[in-house]
């Protein structure tokens, strides 16, 4: 079993010639036969002899930054030390590097480099260059140790640490303040709703079946002779609620979804500087973040739905199902889409909310207009949403 695990396949290839070969010539005579078998057993015998040396290294993987931004220099570190008292053979390094970027899906490769004869609990450094080309999770390592021969038919192969994922984060830009979709009801000025349990009391009125007997006023019942409950105005709170159309359909090239998401992000994030409350829903990912880089690493694995025709119904159902009473609603799809069709998102939401329809169309001029469904935004390059959202304050 050992053998097997420590033999390539061109390993067993070259095994089973020099078997071949020196059958044939047992049985039928041949020198040449017997002279490809011993340069198979010279190749074999070499390729043993050269993998074997002391390869009991430990070693430790990091990297500078788990998360960084499109076009930012991380460095994975590699420290492979040798802590037994005798000295080490020569061997190399291979930290695989892959992607999970629906633009490379497959995209993987290795970073392999020497490490030297090492003596007693010394230790070599290895630091290696990444750069974030564009939004994904980098998944590191795990880093393994090999030795072997140069004919590749006899490996020793080690694996000392774990995998670190790497979240490159979409670009964003700063907002202004999000005054839309703030109510100011706990500041004294509740609603017209009336419900049985708030903070801002109204009045009273006769029980029905199913109230709560926790909000029964006995002073009052005592009074009538009648069960009587409390009412109160409904006070609203600033939640809120962001969702990204996913659907390959509605943009018209990857850097226009990527637009799409810088948009959706930066949104999330001022949602989150601000203290709201944020729903955030991008196809199968459902998050309430609390903190700005918890939600930009959900954004860095968002990948559109081929699969999808349009995404578009299922916005605002998700939204409200998600949180149905938010005071702003902020939907973001692509240039794919007729303004009726994203009109249609703001006759779904509740008249007490807000709601805003971000329509991402690249390289168009950027543009606010009121409709009497929804606040419409044309968003053609990123650095104009800022003003854009200067306008909504």
């Amino acid at each position: 079993m050992i053998i097997r695990k420590y033999v390539s396949p061109l390993g067993w290839a070259v095994v089973g010639m020099f078997v071949l070969t020196l059958a044939l010539f047992l049985c039928l005579g041949w020198v040449e036969m017997l002279a490809f078998a011993l340069v198979c057993a010279t190749l074999l015998v070499s390729s043993a002899v050269l993998s074997v040396g002391n390869t009991t290294f430990s070693a430790t993987l990091s990297v500078s930054n788990t998360r960084v931004s499109v076009n930012q220099t991380m460095h994975a570190m590699v420290t492979v030390s040798n802590p037994s008292t005798s000295v080490t053979a020569s061997a190399s390094g291979d930290l695989p590097i892959s992607q999970s970027s629906y633009e490379r899906r497959d995209e993987r490769h290795h970073e392999r480099f020497a490490i030297p004869s090492l003596g007693s609990h010394q230790s070599k450094q290895t630091a290696i260059p990444l750069t974030a080309t564009h939004r994904s999770v980098v998944t590191v390592g795990p880093l393994s140790v090999r030795k072997g021969d140069p004919f590749g038919l006899v490996r020793r192969e080690y694996r000392l640490t774990e995998q670190i994922r790497v979240y490159i984060h979409p670009d964003i830009v700063p907002l202004h303040t999000l005054h839309a979709g703030i109510i100011r009801d706990l500041e004294g000025n509740p609603s017209d709703d009336l419900v049985n349990d708030d903070l801002s009391f109204f009045g009273l009125r006769e029980y029905e079946y199913g109230d709560d007997v926790r909000n029964v006023h006995w002073l009052s019942t005592a009074k009538t002779g009648t069960l009587m409950i409390r009412q109160f105005e409904a006070t609203r709170r600033t939640d809120s609620s962001v969702s990204l159309d996913v659907a390959a359909f509605s943009y018209t090239s990857a850097e226009e979804f990527e637009l799409a998401v810088s948009v959706f992000a930066s949104i999330g994030v001022q949602c989150v500087v601000e203290r709201r409350a944020l729903y955030a829903q991008a196809g199968r990912l459902h998050v309430q973040p609390r903190k700005p880089a918890d939600f930009l690493d959900t954004c860095s694995e968002i990948e559109p739905d081929v699969r999808a025709s349009t995404m578009l119904p299922n916005l605002a159902r998700e939204a409200l199902l998600a949180c149905d009473k938010a005071s702003l609603y902020c939907f973001v799809a692509g240039s794919a889409h007729d303004v009726g069709d994203l009109r249609r998102l703001g006759a779904a939401i509740p008249n007490s909310a807000t709601c805003v329809v971000v329509q991402v169309v690249a390289g168009a001029s950027s543009a606010v207009r009121m409709l009497p469904e929804c606040v419409f935004v044309t968003v053609g390059v990123l650095d104009d949403l800022p003003l854009l959202a200067k306008v909504l304050s």
